[in-house]
């Protein structure tokens, strides 16, 4: 049996502030309606599709846990981090972003990306690049999705962490950089 219009919505507003990462598929399922039908109803209530829920809960969450510097400065879009350990972030390649005449991504925002979130994985106050390995393995073109994965490798007792980031178009490694960190403050010995 199919719910009256308001009974929907009203229910439609409260499943997605319980589970803000819903997809209107699931939805649709849910309420035994189609996903057009769903997204009328996002559209009425003003509520955003789940890409931009995404984004506005990450970006709440990220500006209370990223110390190293203030969230906006992460070039890309934070989707995961665990502070000293692990981060992914995603940088839709656009017209800004390329060459003109080639549409190639210029170098340095896939090195920006990368080197961004190897400081916004320190738990710290104060991370600099000390020194960064890198390599472009493929050019980026217009158009594509860099994910870069930033995973804490090794913490040295002089205040350095090496922090292991690549970054994939698709499953495919476009770039890979080792960055050594320096922090402000001694990093705790791993058993503790």
């Amino acid at each position: 049996m199919r719910l009256k219009k308001a009974e929907r919505q009203q229910l439609l507003k409260e499943k997605i502030e319980e589970s803000p990462f819903i997809k209107d598929e699931e939805l649709a399922k849910l309420f035994n309606v189609s996903v057009q039908t769903i997204r009328l109803d996002r559209l009425e209530l003003a509520i955003p599709e789940l890409r931009e829920r995404i984004k506005t809960v990450a970006t709440d969450k990220w500006k209370e846990m990223v110390k190293s510097l203030p969230v906006e400065e992460v070039i890309g879009e934070i989707i995961d981090l665990e502070l000293d350990k692990r981060a992914i972030s995603i940088l839709n390649i656009q017209k800004e972003h390329v060459f003109s005449r080639n549409k190639i991504a210029r170098g340095h925002h896939l090195f920006a990306q990368a080197n961004s979130l190897a400081v916004a994985v320190i738990d710290d106050d104060l991370a600099l690049t000390k020194k960064a390995e890198i390599k472009f393995m493929r050019q980026v073109k217009l158009g594509e999705q860099v994910v870069a994965k930033a995973k804490v490798i090794d913490r040295i007792e002089d205040g350095t962490t090496v922090i292991q980031v690549d970054s994939f178009v698709k499953n495919e490694k476009v770039f890979s950089g080792m960055f050594h960190m320096y922090r402000s403050s001694k990093t705790k010995e791993k058993d503790e």
